[in-house]
């Protein structure tokens, strides 16, 4: 499992966003507070306060690395 902030603030960036996850198999969740979503559910992520950095957890060790390398535009460095 590992843990990264993304921001995705914007209905374009949300659509990219769970467009990339859906490419993966694995399971990711979003957590905001004390909220924890299905990365991959638009409804979901729309239900989140998108003005703030999310903590996007990849539950899957072995697709790790491309997740992170594909999710490079919303990770916050």
């Amino acid at each position: 499992m590992k843990t990264v902030k993304v921001n995705i603030n914007t209905i374009d960036k949300v659509k990219k966003f769970v467009n990339v996850l859906t490419k993966f198999d694995g399971d990711f969740d979003l957590v905001s507070g004390h909220y924890v979503i299905d990365a991959k559910s638009i409804m979901g992520i729309f239900s989140l306060d998108l003005s703030q950095d999310i903590e996007l957890v990849i539950q899957d060790e072995g697709d790790q690395d491309k997740v992170i390398s594909a999710l490079g535009d919303f990770i916050v460095k």
